[in-house]
């Protein structure tokens, strides 16, 4: 014989939360991949990701209100949709999170280098960078005093070996990396390369620089520049440590 539940209004928001929440995880993890396969404009992508996180987090607030009317026992019925829902939503809000919390502390700038006063300039990637919004040339002062302020950390790496050496091992770190390098000019000490966001699609183009210093040593400065979009979200300034530390822990 069917028995009805006795929390008929907790069971249906339950299943309400754990549908919102599939939405939410459809929502997020498709925006990505629209930018990147279909062409949608990047704006409007991460504005549908901003409602994908706004729906997961609906979707966890109305799942955590029904999981005490839901808890088993007495014929109630919808706990297990509301702690599906609970996991899958808090699934689908993660990385939104980690985005908004980033556009929110990140400074606004979308290149990032060691060398503030004379950053490396781009030869092949410049030409690789035709059409895109950013122009390649670097921003100057006012993006140099938001750097320092939020990044004083990045600053140039000084290695007590010959150029052609630190040329070698550099090559070797931005591969490893997993960058693709799109130039090699030994004589005048620079590498270029390109990383592509595995998500999103979004291409920014990276130059390091590595010169003569002091007797026998070697200065390299390397800088970050994303083709698209005002702000960064600190993605360069990551890249950069990424490349100083792997650097330094294989000297």
């Amino acid at each position: 014989m069917f028995h009805r539940p006795t929390n008929p209004v907790s069971h249906r928001l339950a299943r309400l939360a754990f549908y919102l929440a599939c939405l939410a995880a459809l929502i997020v993890s498709a925006c990505g991949p629209a930018h990147r396969y279909l062409g949608i404009d990047l704006d409007i992508a991460l504005a549908v990701f901003r409602v994908g996180f706004y729906a997961a987090a609906a979707a966890i607030a109305l799942a955590l209100a029904t999981i005490v009317p839901t808890r088993p026992g007495d014929r109630r019925r919808g706990f297990l949709a509301a702690l599906l829902a609970v996991a899958l939503g808090v699934a689908a809000a993660w990385s939104p999170a980690q985005w908004l919390l980033e556009a929110r502390t990140a400074p606004r700038i979308n290149d990032v280098t060691t060398d503030t006063a004379n950053a490396p300039a781009m030869v092949v990637t410049q030409q690789m960078r035709h059409g895109a919004p950013n122009p390649p040339a670097y921003p100057g002062e006012p993006a140099a005093a938001l750097q320092r302020a939020a990044y004083p950390d990045i600053t140039p790496v000084v290695i007590n070996a010959p150029p052609a050496d630190v040329f070698r091992k550099v090559d070797e770190v931005a591969m490893t990396l997993g960058w693709e390098v799109v130039a090699r000019a030994p004589a005048d000490g620079r590498i270029e390369a390109v990383d592509t966001s595995q998500w999103f699609g979004l291409t920014d183009d990276i130059v390091i620089r590595i010169r003569p210093e002091g007797g026998s040593g070697s200065r390299i400065d390397i800088r970050s520049k994303s083709r698209v979009g005002q702000s960064d979200f600190g993605a360069n300034a990551r890249r950069i440590r990424a490349f100083i530390e792997r650097l330094r822990r294989e000297q």
